[in-house]
């Protein structure tokens, strides 16, 4: 019988160590060496890393069971190769992708997903509005749920992994309130529902179940504006005690959030609470891409990145001080507050949950 449970991991490799395991197959090239005989070369992958493979022997046979985007079963040597540990394999199979469990294979949220959920659910005790209350828990319930929660934020810029989507929505919601606290003109209870459902249709723009993340149909012909603002108003059917206008205030900070039009946004940000979202978004998943260059530096102290085409910059950048560029967590959850009121100090501050720096 194959195996279905993955027991050693890319991190785990080491030169000389015999290896038969499960890997995914992030992308594969049929070559030939200089003298005309062909080999494979693959990237295989999980959820620790991923690391450069060769077949050498019988890479035509073997081209077929190794399907870009499925698992499979290997069986070869951890070597190195010009100073870069390399797998050369000697026989594999195609696993069964039905009885194994992608999270080990796929780039995952360092968060716990049950303590982040458990985390949205707190955020949203928090909100004092009844009406945007029951419409929060009516939509963040059942299999939109499940989904939210194991969703990826983007295909690669940002938040790019399984969890990812809840990881930037918390820490979205987390400035949010900090926001709310120090302007307290802001209206609490709408910005921070429009921090947690802003995103809240990228769970129908991408297909996240196998890699590489991909773009749903919906997702290339609508995006997750306007599906986000369909899916809240199908919600709010059921939901008692909230007015049109009130809702029409929550489609809005979801239509605007891009901040422009060649963004993607249909509208501007035409409320203070919208114009707070729209720079927070931005700013998170600006630091979360950072944080992740920051984790491919070697060297302790400030380094310049190759160019950044998404920010059209070089950028200058220490080093991760642990080597994951992320703190600790703190797993208290949000306290309870008089919305619009300033506090001199909290005893729970979600912020320090956040995994992001």
């Amino acid at each position: 019988m194959r195996p279905t449970e993955k027991k050693t991991f890319v991190a785990d490799l080491r030169e000389g160590l015999l290896v038969e395991d499960l890997f995914l197959v992030a992308r594969k090239t049929l070559a030939e060496t200089r003298a005309g005989k062909p080999y494979l070369a693959l990237t295989l992958m999980d959820r620790t890393g991923e690391i450069e493979a060769r077949v050498w022997e019988n890479a035509g046979r073997y081209d077929a069971a190794a399907e870009v985007g499925g698992v499979i079963f290997l069986q070869g040597m951890a070597r190195s190769f010009r100073d870069q540990l390399q797998l050369n394999i000697t026989s594999l199979q195609a696993a069964d992708s039905s009885r194994i469990d992608l999270e080990d294979f796929m780039p995952s949220s360092p968060r716990d997903r049950g303590e982040m959920v458990a985390e949205l659910h707190s955020w949203i005790d928090t909100i004092r509005d009844q009406g945007l209350a029951e419409l929060l828990r009516t939509i963040f319930a059942g299999e939109i749920l499940e989904s939210f929660s194991r969703a990826p934020a983007a295909k690669k810029m940002h938040h790019g992994y399984l969890g990812g989507l809840l990881e930037h929505t918390l820490s979205v919601v987390s400035l949010a309130d900090r926001l709310a606290d120090h302007y307290p003109g802001l209206d609490r209870d709408l910005l921070l529902t429009g921090a947690l459902v802003h995103d809240l249709a990228k769970i129908r723009e991408f297909s996240f179940t196998a890699l590489p993340f991909d773009y749903t149909s919906p997702g290339r012909l609508l995006g997750h504006l306007v599906l986000g603002v369909e899916m809240v108003r199908e919600a709010a059917r059921n939901v008692s005690g909230l007015g049109e206008e009130r809702l029409d205030q929550v489609a809005h900070l979801i239509l605007s959030h891009h901040g422009r039009h060649e963004f993607g946004s249909p509208v501007l940000p035409m409320t203070q609470e919208a114009l707070v979202l729209h720079h927070i978004d931005d700013m998170d998943a600006k630091m979360n891409y950072t944080d992740q260059l920051r984790e491919k530096i070697q060297e302790p102290g400030y380094h310049w990145s190759d160019y950044q085409r998404p920010l059209e910059r070089f950028l200058y950048l220490r080093a991760a001080e642990d080597g994951t560029g992320r703190q600790e967590q703190d797993p208290s959850p949000p306290a309870r507050r008089e919305p619009g009121r300033k506090t001199a100090a909290r005893k729970h501050d979600p912020l320090r949950q956040q995994r992001l720096f």
